[in-house]
């Protein structure tokens, strides 16, 4: 091992070999950028990649392919011989229908032949024609159904419902598939101490069996206005409905407190006016010495609006 190592240092040493290698790379380089350089005539498979297709049908036959004969220099050939190349077909303009098939002809290629280079020249395209056979395809817009779980820090609320965004999606598939989905429910989310405005995005749960199936979104934004929350009481007459004519009332009290819990924004704009407390006299058994209030009218931003007292008491007189 010591003798191979030692001519091995002598030889690198030696600026003969040195020389010649050098000489032998450097015409090596020449003799490849001179064959790269030449033209050649060769035919190659290209895959289609279809675009457009109409949303309403589903191509069932995948697997078609292009022969197509090019006369280029050696330099272009590189790229198709290290990338699969592809063949761009226009489902909105490249082809037509005709009893159950997509039709496309070689010769509408050669007169909108813009994929290929200036110096690429199309030869040949086999075959002649392509048929796509296509089956039709159920566009069906199904909600979303929001599965979050959201633990708000001490006072604090959503002001509005949660949102998605989108609200619904859009699915494209064949019938039997589409048909069985209803709606599409996020993943489960859980949003702690939460105390500022939501805009989170969430996955979807998207079918198992989700083959040949396309969906406008796979996931969505979920949107919540969220402020601090205070509570509030107000004093609201009691009336009492459905009163037999021939019989006087006397109840008591006159009025309840009715509490309530509204956003600090909301907290200025409710007044008495927007709540409603009743009595319903003809829900009143005979042996019955109250009455029951009623909280029939509350405003849209409030929530957990409830009345302190459940008992109204009254006396009847003729």
């Amino acid at each position: 091992m010591k003798k191979i190592k030692s001519k091995i240092l002598a030889s690198i040493k030696n600026k003969r070999i040195n020389v010649f290698i050098l000489f032998l790379l450097f015409a090596f380089v020449i003799l490849i950028f001179t064959k790269l350089s030449k033209e050649y005539t060769s035919t190659i498979a290209f895959n289609i990649e279809k675009q457009n297709v109409p949303e309403e049908n589903i191509i069932l036959n995948d697997s078609v392919q292009l022969n197509i004969t090019l006369k280029t220099h050696g330099f272009k050939w590189l790229k198709y011989y290290f990338l699969k190349p592809k063949l761009e077909i226009d489902f909105a303009k490249d082809v037509y229908k005709k009893e159950g098939y997509f039709l496309w002809n070689k010769s509408k290629a050669y007169l909108s032949n813009t994929q290929f280079e200036k110096y690429e020249e199309l030869l040949n395209i086999s075959p002649d024609t392509l048929m796509f056979r296509y089956g039709v395809n159920l566009v069906k817009k199904v909600p979303v159904k929001i599965n979050v779980d959201i633990n708000f820090s001490q006072g604090y609320d959503i002001s509005k419902q949660i949102v998605s965004d989108p609200d619904s999606i859009t699915i494209i598939g064949s019938n039997i598939l589409v048909s069985k989905i209803d709606y599409l429910e996020t993943e489960e989310v859980v949003f702690n101490d939460v105390r500022s405005n939501l805009l989170e995005s969430v996955k979807l749960k998207l079918p198992k069996t989700q083959s040949g199936l396309k969906f406008s979104n796979n996931n969505i934004v979920l949107k919540a206005k969220v402020e601090k929350f205070t509570e509030g009481v107000f004093k609201i007459p009691v009336n009492v409905i459905n009163v037999p004519k021939a019989i006087k009332l006397k109840y008591f009290p006159k009025e309840v407190s009715v509490s309530y819990y509204v956003s600090l924004s909301d907290f200025n704009t409710i007044t008495k006016k927007d709540f409603k407390v009743i009595c319903d006299y003809a829900k009143s058994s005979k042996d019955q010495a109250f009455l029951v209030p009623k909280l029939v009218k509350t405003p849209e931003v409030v929530r957990n609006a409830k009345i302190s007292q459940q008992r109204i008491e009254f006396i009847t007189t003729k």
